[in-house]
């Protein structure tokens, strides 16, 4: 049996606006125990912001979060995927390019997240059964 990247990804993405602040993100990420917001500009992902995006610029004294758009923080063009896409293939690459996600979309939509911490839960499921 091959899994699909949409037998593991996180499905209820929460996504952040590109002119919101890294307060704004900062503070959606906390609220809902996450790490990796798509980045989108009306219906469109334009791209991803990591907490460590958020916590590398917030670390300097100088800047306030809130006044940093996600925009100039985010990661532009994340490596994307279909939700069909083989694991194991989401895991090569991942593991190569040394990704910390997969952003999967569909019909241009975002439908799902994949990051490391899914691969882990998966990872494990399998070494249980």
């Amino acid at each position: 049996m091959t899994l699909l990247i949409r037998d593991a990804m996180t499905r209820s993405v929460h996504t952040i606006g590109a002119s919101l602040t890294l307060a704004d993100a900062a503070r959606l990420m906390k609220k809902h125990h996450i790490r990796h917001l798509p980045v989108l500009e009306g219906n469109a992902l334009v791209g991803l912001l990591s907490d460590r995006d958020v916590q590398v610029i917030s670390s300097v004294s100088e800047i306030d979060p809130s006044c940093i758009l996600v925009e100039d923080a985010m990661t532009q063009a994340p490596w994307t995927v279909l939700p069909t896409t083989p694991l194991v293939e989401v895991a090569t690459v991942m593991a190569e390019k040394k990704l910390g996600s997969a952003v999967v979309l569909e019909n241009d939509k975002v439908v799902g997240v994949f990051t490391t911490t899914d691969g882990m839960r998966v990872l494990g499921e399998l070494l249980a059964r």
